[in-house]
């Protein structure tokens, strides 16, 4: 039976309007209040876990490496907006199953249904905040978190160097001089470079020139590269002349500019970023299908929220088990998300699945199934 008191009175009030619900119905912000309790909690108490991790080895720093409590202060603060977005879909999950675990539970939904709503109107506020989710998801992750762990990064970076050890890094970008563009995928522990991709404008009149190396070295800013190949394109980015090398040596205009400020990985950059550096290499016939495959899962990855909520609820109406449900599903569902990303997201990079598909394959299957689930739930007594 469901709530006595006022939450009840709320509800037999709501069961007089019988017919078609309007969005923001009295019955939606009974839904909404009860999931945004859930929310809140979720969202700070996943928050902490995050931040006692980061903490725990950001304090390292303070006793073994001696950096100031100042900096790593700063540095904990540069963090906390990603580790805010990545528990915005755990939270829309837990949400969406313990609130509408509640209501189903207590026979509230029964007393709603009985206004003329069909339960796939019922849950429809609960799609409609994790559609705002991933939204927020989205904006954040172009504006605000790329900036933040840009600079949590290069913090990172000055006091590995003042370590004396190399900070040119694998899988990142970064400018050398104004018109030179540095891509580095992987480097040993030794220090030599695998797959070193640049991208230069000649100083005065020309066009883009680009060079692919399969492995080098750096010292300061003498850059000493092997069996490579240099392309000179038109203005059109077509490729006019190849020349093939067996060894080349470049200078960059000052090494400062390779270590600090200019390095980013994809983390480090947003999808519009990204996308400038996508159009550079590929006029140059670079092979960048991981950039494109990251590109694309900028935007598919911040659907979390609304693909969670969309599975969720569906799950939460067929359960009986309370929280202790709400909470293994979250982490069983949670896991298997972001596994098979991982994996979608290596086939999309070794050319097993288009880009596309392999950025948006995990919110397809998750998505098919929410719907296939909600459309059934109806039947449910």
């Amino acid at each position: 039976m469901p709530r006595g008191g006022r939450e009840g009175a709320f509800i037999r009030r709501s069961a007089r309007a019988r017919g078609i619900l309007p969005l923001g119905s009295i019955l939606d912000w009974y839904i909404f209040r009860e999931f945004m309790g859930p929310f809140a909690f979720s969202t700070a108490g996943f928050s902490i876990i995050l931040l006692s991790g980061l903490l725990f080895e950001l304090t390292d720093l303070i006793f073994v490496k001696n950096v100031a409590a100042v900096t790593v202060i700063r540095m904990l603060l540069y963090r906390l907006p990603s580790l805010f977005v990545m528990t915005l879909p755990i939270a829309v999950l837990f949400s969406t199953l313990i609130s509408l675990g509640r209501l189903s539970q207590d026979s509230e939904l029964t007393v709603m249904r009985s206004c003329g709503a069909s339960i796939r109107r019922l849950v429809m506020v609960v799609l409609v905040t994790g559609l705002l989710v991933s939204g927020l998801t989205y904006a954040a992750n172009e504006r605000v978190v790329p900036w933040a762990n840009h600079r949590f990064e290069n913090m990172l970076r000055q006091i590995i160097f003042e370590e004396g050890r190399p900070v040119v890094e694998e899988n990142v970008f970064f400018r050398a001089g104004q018109e030179r563009y540095f891509y580095i995928r992987r480097m040993d522990p030794s220090g030599e470079l695998h797959d070193v991709l640049i991208y230069e404008l000649p100083r005065q009149q020309g066009y883009p020139e680009f060079i692919h190396a399969r492995t080098g070295t750096y010292d300061g800013d003498t850059w000493t590269l092997h069996q490579g190949v240099l392309r000179e394109t038109d203005e059109s980015g077509f490729t006019v002349q190849e020349t093939s090398f067996d060894t080349m040596t470049l200078q960059t205009d000052d090494d400062a500019d390779v270590y600090f400020g200019t390095q980013k990985t994809t983390d480090e950059m947003s999808r519009r970023e990204l996308a400038d550096h996508i159009e550079r290499f590929q006029r140059g016939g670079l092979q960048v299908r991981s950039f494109v495959v990251d590109y694309h899962m900028k935007l598919a990855m911040p659907m979390a929220s609304f693909m969670f909520a969309l599975f969720g609820a569906p799950l939460a109406l067929r359960s009986r088990g309370g929280r202790a449900f709400g909470i293994a599903v979250s982490i069983v569902v949670t896991f298997l998300y972001y596994v098979v990303s991982s994996v979608s997201r290596s086939l999309g990079v070794n050319a097993v699945l288009d880009p596309i598909a392999a950025a948006w394959l995990t919110n397809g299957v998750f998505g098919i199934i929410g719907v296939v689930l909600l459309t059934t739930a109806d039947r449910l007594r």
